[in-house]
C-alpha cells in the first residue's frame, strides 16, 4: 500500500462513519509561543478539543503534515525524519470508546489487512485514584485480541495531557503490529525498544478533566482524538525496514545520487548523507511552500530552517556534490507532494529561489568559519593552548555550521587537540533547549485562555486592520506569538515604519476600541468568507465552513478564537516596538494598558 492509498483509505473510511473531512493546517501554529511547529494532527484542532464549537461538525478527519525538530542531529540514521503526515479522526463530544476502538480493529483489520493475530495493544493501567482501563480492554478481547496481547501500562505510556495546567485529559490505547522478529527477553512487550512491536496507531480517549487542585474529574463532553504516521505506516504494511525504502524517499535519494554520483544502500556513510539530505530538503520545501511559511533566519522557525538547509549543504559537500544543489531535490519533493499539499505547487518558485540563496550565503559563511578558525587558533598559539575548548568547538558549530569532525580535522592540522567533552556538553545543553522548545504543551493556539491573552488576540485582529488604512493592501499577516504579557505580531510589508505611521496606526486601534464595538461570530463557506470581505489564509477543501469574528465594521477575519465579546474593556493600545523579522516581513510588539 502506497502513501496516497493510505492517506485516501483512510479520510473515505471515515466519512464513512459520517465524519467530516478538513483541511490541514499550516506547520506553523498561529498565535502560540510554546511550540515553534505542528508537531501533531490534533494541534490545530485543541480550541475545539477544549470545548468550542467546529464549524464542521463534531466528527471531523483529515491528513496534517507535521514538524519535529528535537532530534534534528538524530536524522540519518533509518528511522529518524524531522518532518511526516499524520492521519487522523476526533469527536468532539460524539462518540466514545465503544465505538471508536471497534472502529480501530475494523480499519486495520479489513481495510488495512493486518491479521488480527499480529495485533497487540495497550491500556491504562490505573494510577492517581484513575481506575484501570477495564472497559478498553474488554472492548479490544471482544473484537478477538486475546488478554494475553491486551497489556496495561502506567501513566508515562499510556496518558494524554492536559494541555495546560488544567483541562481535558484521559487515557489512551495504542495499537502495535508484531513484525515477527524475535523477543529481547521474557518481558519484551510493545512499547519495547527492541524493534519486534510496531506502534501503528493511538487513540487518546479523553474522558477527565484535570483541576486547579490537581484533581482528575470524570467530564460529561468526552472526546476522542487519533493519529496514525502516513511513512511508518507505510512502511510496516510494505515490509520496509526503513520509511527510507518506500515511494515517499527513493525518488528523493535517486535524485540526490544523480547528481553525487553514487547509489544509496551501497555504502552506509554515503546513505546517512544521502538520509539526511532527503529529509531536511523535505522538511525544508514544507516550511517554505507552507500557506504561512517563513525563510530562514536567526531566530525562531527561521532558525529550524536555516539549520537544515545548511547540514543538507554540508552532507551534499561530503558526497562531493559541486554547486548549488538543493532546487534541484526540492524539484522532486514538490512533484511528489504537490497534490495533496497544493500550497507547494502555489508557492514553488519561493522554495527553489530561498533554497539557493541560503545555500550561496551559506558557502560563504563557511569560508568566514574558517577565518574565524584561523584567527582563534593564532591566538591560542600565542597563549601556548594547544585545545581548543569545547565552547568554541560548539561555537563554530552553531554560528558557521562547522561540524565537530571538521573541527577537529582542521585542528589536528595546526597541531590543536579539541576539548570533546566539553562540545558534547554544549551540544547536549543545546539539543535540551531544542526538545524543550519542541515539546511546549499545546495550549489552544494560546499562551492561555485567561481575559488578557483574549483581548491581545482580539487586538491582532484590530492591529492589522488599522495597518491595511494606514499602509495599504499589501499588508498580510505573517505570524503571530500571544502571551498574557503582550501580542507580537509579523507582516508583510517592504520598509520601516515612520513613527507618524506607529501612531495613526495606535490612534485608530484605540479610537475602534473606545467605540464598544460588539464583536460577533458566524459561520461561513470559504467563498462566502471571502464575498463578505474577511481576511484569511485559505487552504480549505471546497464545502468546508470556517468561523468568521466580525469586530463591528472594522474588522472581520476567519479565525478560531477566542476574542473579547465587545472592545469597551480591552484597555489602551500601545506599539511598543516595530523592527524587522525577515526580508519582506516586519514586526510590531505591542500591550493593552489598563
Amino acid at each position: 500500500m502506497t502513501a496516497n492509498e493510505l492517506r485516501k483509505k483512510f479520510i473515505d473510511f471515515f466519512v464513512s462513519k459520517g465524519h467530516v473531512q478538513i483541511s490541514g493546517a499550516s506547520v506553523i501554529p498561529e498565535n502560540d509561543p510554546t511550540v515553534l511547529f505542528t508537531t501533531a494532527g490534533m494541534h490545530p484542532l485543541v480550541p475545539y478539543l477544549l470545548g468550542q464549537p467546529h464549524p464542521a461538525g463534531q466528527r471531523l478527519t483529515d491528513y496534517q503534515k507535521c514538524i519535529r525538530t528535537g532530534d534534528i542531529d538524530s536524522v540519518g540514521d533509518p528511522h529518524h525524519l524531522t518532518c511526516f503526515e499524520m492521519l487522523g479522526n476526533w469527536s468532539l463530544g460524539d462518540y466514545f470508546k465503544q465505538e471508536m476502538i471497534p472502529w480501530s480493529y475494523e480499519f486495520l483489520t479489513k481495510e488495512l489487512g493486518i491479521p488480527s493475530e499480529k495485533l497487540s495493544v495497550t491500556v491504562f493501567a490505573g494510577e492517581e485514584g484513575i481506575p484501570r482501563d477495564e472497559e478498553s480492554a474488554a472492548i479490544w478481547h471482544r473484537m478477538g485480541i486475546p488478554y494475553d496481547r491486551i497489556h496495561f501500562m502506567p501513566r508515562e505510556d499510556n496518558w494524554w495531557g492536559p494541555a495546560g495546567e488544567t483541562g481535558p485529559c484521559g487515557p489512551d490505547t495504542e495499537m502495535f503490529i508484531d513484525t515477527g522478529r524475535p523477543a529481547c527477553g521474557p518481558d519484551c512487550k510493545p512499547g519495547c525498544h527492541c524493534g519486534k512491536y510496531f506502534e501503528v496507531w493511538n487513540d487518546v480517549l479523553m474522558g477527565y478533566q484535570k483541576t486547579k487542585e490537581g484533581k482528575f474529574v470524570e467530564m460529561e463532553r468526552k472526546c476522542i482524538d487519533t493519529g496514525m504516521g502516513i511513512e511508518r505506516t507505510i512502511a510496516i504494511l510494505q515490509g520496509k525496514k526503513s520509511v527510507y525504502e518506500t515511494e515517499v524517499m527513493q525518488p528523493i535519494l535517486k535524485k540526490i545520487g544523480e547528481l553525487a554520483g553514487v547509489t544509496y544502500g551501497q555504502d552506509e556513510k554515503t546513505d546517512v548523507s544521502m538520509r539526511i539530505i532527503a529529509d531536511h530538503i523535505r522538511t525544508s520545501s514544507f516550511i517554505l511552500g507552507d500557506q504561512r511559511g517563513c525563510t530562514p533566519s536567526n531566530v525562531g522557525q527561521g532558525y529550524i530552517l536555516r539549520r537544515l538547509i545548511r547540514r543538507a549543504v554540508r552532507n551534499g559537500r561530503h558526497l562531493g556534490i559541486a554547486g548549488t544543489f538543493l532546487a534541484q531535490v526540492a524539484e522532486v519533493v514538490v512533484d511528489l507532494y504537490g497534490e495533496p499539499y497544493p500550497e507547494l505547487l502555489e508557492n514553488k518558485d519561493k522554495v527553489y529561489s530561498e533554497l539557493t540563496k541560503e545555500e550561496v550565503k551559506f558557502s560563504e559563511t563557511l569560508e568566514k568559519g574558517e577565518k574565524q578558525f584561523d584567527k582563534m587558533t593564532f591566538f591560542l598559539q600565542k597563549q601556548g593552548v594547544t585545545e581548543i575548548a569545547g565552547g568554541s568547538a560548539f561555537k563554530l558549530y552553531d554560528t558557521y555550521g562547522f561540524p565537530i569532525e571538521l573541527t577537529q580535522e582542521l585542528a589536528a592540522e595546526k597541531g590543536f587537540t579539541v576539548d570533546v567533552k566539553g562540545f558534547e556538553e554544549a551540544f547536549a545543553k543545546h539539543q535540551e533547549l531544542s526538545r524543550t522548545a519542541d515539546a511546549g504543551q499545546f495550549k489552544s493556539g494560546l499562551g492561555d485562555h485567561s481575559e488578557q491573552t483574549t483581548a491581545l488576540h482580539t487586538a491582532t485582529h484590530m492591529l492589522q486592520a488599522a495597518l491595511r488604512r494606514v499602509l495599504g493592501p499589501e499588508v498580510g499577516q505573517k505570524g503571530s506569538n500571544i502571551t498574557p504579557e503582550r501580542l507580537r505580531f509579523d507582516f508583510t510589508y517592504h520598509e520601516k515604519m515612520t513613527a507618524e505611521q506607529i501612531k495613526q496606526v495606535e490612534d485608530i486601534v484605540n479610537e475602534e476600541i473606545q467605540k464598544d464595538l460588539q464583536v460577533t461570530v458566524e459561520t461561513l463557506s470559504p467563498e462566502q468568507a471571502v464575498e463578505r470581505g474577511a481576511m484569511a489564509f485559505f487552504s480549505s477543501k471546497y464545502g468546508e465552513q470556517v468561523t468568521v469574528y466580525s469586530i463591528g465594521d472594522f474588522s472581520m477575519e476567519v479565525c478560531a478564537g477566542p476574542h473579547v465579546t465587545h472592545t469597551g474593556d480591552m484597555g489602551h493600545f500601545h506599539i511598543l516596538k516595530e523592527e524587522s523579522s525577515s526580508a519582506g516581513v516586519r514586526r510590531i510588539k505591542a500591550v493593552l494598558e489598563k
